[in-house]
């Protein structure tokens, strides 16, 4: 199956993520929807495409299934990108996040069953895991979520793979880990790549929550994409969770000294108290997505920080 003239509808697709897979279908000829209600994303993340005949932003809410219903028409394939996306948030509006991320997701995948859309890629994310000691994390592991942010990603995959054994349709979860790249949102719930690279270029101290040794797997915003793109071709995936990472860690300390040596930087670091609901390690198992999809992540984090940064400059002016 290939991507021309394909019928495809993304959820958040003025997010961060969903704008780059909107990218990514139009140069290769797909017809695009995307229903957004732009409380995460802009305008701004789609600006090159809004006069393209193939593209059509719905300024929509995915809890509203009488409108997901009519977007859905004639979809082939859907990339559900829409949540609230921050564990922070989450642990300040726990309902509103479960709310998107859980209940959005029910309806999406329901309205998707009544229109017989071919296939579904929902994302989750690597916090359902929790903070388990064994390394790399691999989807046989048990999920163990810390905040209502992982909760509510969690119930979101459930959910998807529940839809694709009751109705037997073609569904798939991909487990993020710690996705960042250009577009990434630098306020006060954004990753934490993003928040250094403005702390780094402002020269102002760069604050480390804890003390800095818990580690993280990150990925870059076009191997994710990638993965996206080959979930949705490939018949195996049905029905299946993989998780999508970068297949190698980096303490929080080693990311904000690297990043100031990047960027060439004055900034001190500044530490914290530990924020609630983290995990302290994390690291993916990308053989499952390497073998039934063929992924391969392409960016390491030095290519991946230095495609941000100068990103980031440009964007600042």
């Amino acid at each position: 199956m290939k991507l021309d003239e394909k019928r495809i509808v993304v959820t958040g697709g003025a997010g961060f993520i969903g704008s780059h897979i909107v990218d990514y279908l139009l140069v290769h000829n797909a017809i695009v929807t995307v229903i957004d209600d732009l409380s995460n994303g802009t305008e701004t993340n789609l600006e090159g495409w809004k006069t393209h005949n193939n593209f059509l932003l719905q300024r929509k809410d995915i809890r509203n299934s009488a409108t997901v219903y009519e977007v859905l028409k004639e979809a082939e394939i859907v990339f559900h990108e829409a949540a609230k996306v921050s564990v922070p948030f989450s642990t300040k509006h726990p309902c509103l996040t479960m709310d998107v991320n859980s209940q959005g997701t029910a309806i999406l995948l329901n309205e998707c069953r009544k229109r017989d859309v071919s296939k579904i890629v929902v994302a989750s994310s690597s916090s359902v895991y929790g903070d388990t000691p064994v390394l790399p994390k691999i989807e046989t592991m048990p999920t163990n979520p810390l905040s209502p942010y992982a909760a509510s990603k969690l119930a979101g995959e459930n959910l998807a793979i529940a839809f694709s054994k009751t109705y037997g349709m073609d569904i798939t979860a991909l487990r993020y880990f710690n996705v960042y790249g250009p577009r990434q949102r630098s306020g006060s719930y954004a990753g934490v790549i993003s928040v250094f690279i403005n702390q780094a270029l402002d020269n102002r101290p760069l604050t480390i929550e804890g003390e800095g040794e818990q580690t993280r797997d990150f990925t870059f915003v076009k191997d994710v994409v990638k993965c996206n793109i080959l979930a949705a071709l490939e018949e195996k995936s049905k029905g299946e969770v993989y998780n999508v990472g970068g297949g190698s860690r980096i303490t929080i300390l080693e990311l904000a000294k690297k990043i100031k040596e990047i960027v060439g930087s004055s900034s001190n670091l500044e530490f914290l108290p530990p924020r609630i609901g983290d995990v302290k390690d994390s690291l993916a198992g990308i053989d499952k997505a390497r073998k039934h999809l063929g992924y391969e992540p392409e960016y390491d984090i030095d290519t991946g920080l230095e495609l941000t940064i100068d990103w980031i400059r440009e964007s600042n002016g």
